[in-house]
């Protein structure tokens, strides 16, 4: 344990949202959902720029949080940070909520974000499973490669016993830590692991390589549609239908990706004109 923990004081990266207030790493934390840090990078400085406390997103338009979300992809995540700043300012008094269970009541914060949180902002120990720190338990301490779809109990009973007596959430963050810039999915760099020596999974000659899934194609996709209709409607207050229309060839699929944006509260519909939503 002491030779990860000395690992990661050597070669953490030197990421903001690492000194920031706990809004900060609750705004790291929606961002980086299915988003690589690089790109969340200059997202995540733009936002806590503009908004540096949970009031200054509850008193912004959606629109404003929309049209700042960019292209990090998946906007939903946007509108509900927006939610969870005017929750925090309704119920919280601003604050941060600390503990796990009030966290899991905030729009789009699951299992995973909660512990990150509480862990990360708040200095709590608690058990922190995402797909590098699952990746890096199964290797080294259960000798497999390959993993279910989201965390069973025999996996958290193993990390939970890991878990170093009086941790203050750094264990959380050097074991992600490792995960991903050690332990990868693709071409894990073993020679440089400072657990090389008791990894299960490299002694017993890396078994069950896991194949990493692949993600869909984007060209030509429903998300791709979205995204294209969503970047218009930042650049301009509002868009008639001919203009958003003539942004894609496929007339059904570009129906369907509008209407999927309206349901999602993402896009407003005023006689033939679009905007984001308010």
């Amino acid at each position: 344990m002491d030779l990860l923990l000395e690992w990661y004081q050597q070669n953490k990266r030197d990421l903001p949202w690492r000194k920031t207030t706990p809004w900060g790493v609750l705004m790291s934390e929606f961002m980086l959902q299915q988003t690589p840090v690089h790109r969340v990078l200059p997202q995540w400085q733009r936002w806590i720029e503009l908004w540096p406390t949970p009031a200054d997103l509850a008193k912004a338009p959606l629109s404003d949080a929309l049209r700042e979300w960019g292209r990090l992809g998946y906007p939903r995540r946007a509108k509900r940070l927006h939610q969870s700043a005017e929750i925090i300012v309704r119920d919280y008094h601003g604050e941060v909520p600390q503990s796990v269970s009030e966290l899991r009541n905030l729009p789009g914060i699951g299992e995973y974000t909660a512990a990150a949180i509480a862990a990360f902002a708040f200095g709590k120990s608690e058990l922190v499973l995402d797909i590098n720190i699952r990746r890096l338990y199964a290797r080294c301490w259960a000798g497999k490669s390959a993993l279910t779809s989201s965390p069973n109990n025999s996996e958290r009973e193993l990390a939970r016993g890991l878990i170093p007596p009086g941790d203050d959430g750094t264990w959380a963050a050097a074991t992600m830590e490792l995960g991903a810039l050690i332990c990868k999915a693709r071409a894990p760099l073993c020679e440089e692991c400072p657990l090389q020596s008791q990894c299960l999974w490299r002694s017993i000659g890396y078994p069950d390589v896991a194949e990493v899934k692949k993600s869909g194609a984007w060209h030509g996709s429903d998300r791709q549609c979205r995204g294209v209709i969503m970047q218009a409607l930042r650049e301009k207050s509002e868009i008639h239908e001919s203009d958003l229309i003539a942004l894609w060839s496929n007339q059904s699929q570009y129906e369907k990706a509008l209407a999927s944006l309206i349901d999602d509260g993402l896009v407003e519909k005023s006689g033939r004109r679009f905007s984001l939503a308010n």
